[in-house]
């Protein structure tokens, strides 16, 4: 399954560039998330999506910015999804993409 994962940080955001982005990208179902981006914990959306993937699943993100502002967060995310083997693609930074083409 191809999900993508749109957050902007306020409710008062708008998501519809990146959910369209996501949706070009092929992604079949859309997450939208309105929280900051300082920590995973917080995101119950994302929380949500972690719990639904399952190996070769892939997240669509815009930009890794998209993931968060903690470096050290990101990095585990990185490893956690690893782990499970599910792969990370990025529109907008294709080079971080972490299944192989």
């Amino acid at each position: 399954m191809k999900y993508g994962y749109a957050r902007v940080s306020t409710r008062e955001q708008d998501e519809a560039r990146q959910v369209e982005a996501l949706r070009k990208a092929g992604a079949q179902e859309i997450i939208i998330e309105k929280a900051s981006g300082k920590n995973f914990i917080d995101r119950a959306e994302w929380q949500r999506l972690m719990a639904k993937t399952v190996v070769d699943d892939v997240i669509v993100v815009k930009s890794l910015d998209r993931l968060g502002r903690n470096n050290e967060e990101i990095k585990k995310t990185f490893e956690l999804l690893a782990k499970k083997q599910v792969y990370l693609e990025f529109i907008d930074n294709e080079i971080l993409n972490t299944k192989a083409q």
